[in-house]
């Protein structure tokens, strides 16, 4: 959440011209919500390799036996996208919202 709360505070002026020029608020929080999703897939995919990673390194040098199931790697998976669905949502709300003029002043 902080991490888009910060994208929308940098693309102010942005988000200002887009909105002057014809962008809905509906376009505006399409493309925060879709950049939320996007960095929740990529942190989703990496979380699930270095899970995966890790044990199996875990497996092979202390000799336990480990076992990762399919199911446990949707859940982790589904629960990464939910997170970052949910949390992305009120800052793209937050670009949504913005006034035109207040954004285009925004320094």
């Amino acid at each position: 959440m902080n991490i888009m709360l910060v994208s929308v505070t940098e693309r102010t002026r942005e988000i200002g011209i887009r909105m002057s020029v014809g962008a809905r608020s509906k376009d505006i929080l399409t493309q925060f919500l879709i950049e939320a999703l996007v960095l929740s897939l990529l942190g989703g995919i990496t979380g699930i390799l270095l899970g995966v990673g890790g044990s199996q390194a875990i497996s092979t040098l202390a000799k336990w036996p480990t076992i990762i199931t399919f199911f446990s790697i949707l859940l982790s998976f589904g629960f990464s996208i939910a997170i970052g669905i949910f949390f992305g949502f009120y800052p793209a709300r937050k670009a949504a919202m913005l006034n035109p003029i207040d954004a285009l002043r925004y320094e």
